[in-house]
C-alpha cells in the first residue's frame, strides 16, 4: 500500500521548492499580545518559570498555531537559557529585562564553566516533545538558540544596553577573553541544538539580534565565523539539517554571511534593501521576512500595502513570510488576522 506523504510547505521552501503562497509564521508569535498567553504567563509566575515548565511552555507555543494556523511553531524559550545552563545567574526583572552576573573582565571570564549542563534544559526538550505530538504533520517545529555574539553581549554587560558597548569594548581590549566566551557558547549551542533536534525540532534558527552593530571585520570574526562553526558542528552529527540564520541589521554583509556560514535561509529585518536581497541572497538561499512589526499596530491600508510590498519584493523566489523582528506586545490580533488573510489569499 502506498502511504500519503504529508507535505510541510515551510520545509519545502528550505529544500529549494518555491511555494505559490508563501508559508508564514511570526517571530515572538507566542507573546503578550495574546490574552491566552497572558493568562498562562500569570499561571506560571515568572518568565523563567514559564520557560522551564514544559507543559505550559508547550501550551503557549501552540496558542498562535490554534488561533492563526501558521505553518510553523517555534518552541517557547529564551536565548539566555544557555548561560543559565552554563551555571550563570539569570533572572528577568519586570519592566527591566534580563539580569546576569556580568563577565566584564578577563578574570571573571575565567570563572565561566566550559561545559553546558543540558540536564538544566530538559524542560525545553520535553516541551518540544509535547508540541511535536500535538502539531499537525504539515506544521513545522522550529528549535532555536541565540548566536554566540548576541548571547555574549548580555553575559558581558549583565544586561541589555542600547548598543552593547561593554561586549564590543571587551572584544577590542581583551580579544582572548572574549573569544573564550564565544568558544564556550559555540560548543554549548551545538549540543543544545542537537538535543532540540532529537526532541522533535524540524529546523533550527540562530538569532543574532545584535549583529548589525559590528563593523565588517568584527562581523566576520564574531558573527559569521561562530555561526559557521555551529552549522558545521550540527551537520557533522546530523547531515542535512536545515538551519536559518538571522543576523539582524547585517545589510550589505548579508551575501558574505550566507556564503560563509552555510545556512539554508536567512531572515531579514525591515530595513534590508530588496534589490540586494533578491539578487545576491535569494538566488542562493531562501529568504524569510520582512514586514515591519509596527504595521501590526497601524493596521488599515498601511498594513495591506506593507504586506503587498513584501510579497512583491520576494514572492518570485523562495520566501517564508514573517516579520522583520518580533511582534510587539501592543500589536492587534485583528491586524494579525488581516495580515494572515492577505498572505493566504496571495497566489504568486
Amino acid at each position: 500500500m502506498t502511504q500519503n506523504l504529508v507535505t510541510k510547505p515551510f520545509m519545502e521552501v528550505l529544500s529549494g521548492n518555491r511555494q505559490a503562497s508563501p508559508p508564514m509564521w511570526m517571530m515572538r508569535q507566542a507573546g503578550r499580545y495574546l490574552p491566552e498567553y497572558r493568562a498562562t504567563r500569570a499561571q506560571a509566575g515568572s518568565f523563567l518559570d514559564l520557560c522551564f515548565n514544559a507543559e505550559l511552555a508547550a501550551e503557549v507555543t501552540l496558542q498562535p498555531i490554534r488561533r492563526f494556523g501558521f505553518d510553523a511553531a517555534i518552541i517557547f524559550s529564551d536565548i539566555l537559557v544557555v548561560p543559565y545552563a552554563l551555571g550563570r545567574s539569570v533572572r528577568f526583572e519586570v519592566g527591566e529585562g534580563p539580569r546576569l552576573d556580568p563577565l566584564n573582565s578577563p578574570d571573571l571570564v575565567g570563572t565561566l564553566n566550559s561545559a553546558i549542563d543540558l540536564s538544566k534544559l530538559e524542560p525545553v526538550f520535553e516541551a518540544l516533545r509535547i508540541v511535536r505530538r500535538e502539531l499537525k504533520p504539515e506544521t513545522t517545529l522550529i528549535g532555536f538558540c541565540g548566536s554566540p555574539f548576541t548571547v555574549a553581549t548580555y553575559m558581558v554587560a549583565g544586561q541589555g544596553t542600547s548598543d552593547q558597548h561593554p561586549a564590543r569594548l571587551m572584544a577590542y581590549q581583551h580579544p582572548g577573553a572574549f573569544a573564550k566566551i564565544i568558544d564556550v557558547l559555540v560548543e554549548s549551542s551545538i549540543q543544545y541544538l542537537l538535543k532540540q533536534l532529537d526532541a522533535g525540532a524540524d529546523v533550527l534558527q540562530i538569532f543574532d539580534t545584535w549583529a548589525g552593530i559590528l563593523p565588517p571585520r568584527e562581523f566576520e570574526k564574531w558573527c559569521i565565523e561562530p555561526t559557521r562553526r555551529i552549522v558545521e558542528g550540527i551537520r557533522k552529527v546530523k547531515p542535512g539539517t536545515k538551519i536559518i540564520g538571522f543576523p539582524r541589521g547585517a545589510g550589505a554583509l548579508l551575501p558574505a554571511f550566507i556564503e560563509r556560514t552555510g545556512v539554508d535561509a536567512v531572515s531579514i529585518d525591515w530595513t534590508a534593501e530588496p534589490k540586494l536581497v533578491r539578487e545576491q541572497v535569494q538566488t542562493k538561499v531562501a529568504v524569510q521576512g520582512n514586514l515591519d512589526p509596527l504595521l501590526l499596530i497601524a493596521g488599515g491600508s498601511a498594513l495591506d500595502e506593507g504586506v503587498d510590498e513584501v510579497l512583491k519584493n520576494f514572492s518570485s523566489g523562495r520566501h517564508i513570510f514573517n516579520l522583520g523582528h518580533g511582534i510587539t506586545p501592543d500589536a492587534s490580533i485583528a491586524h494579525v488576522e488581516q495580515m494572515v488573510k492577505r498572505v493566504r489569499d496571495y497566489k504568486g
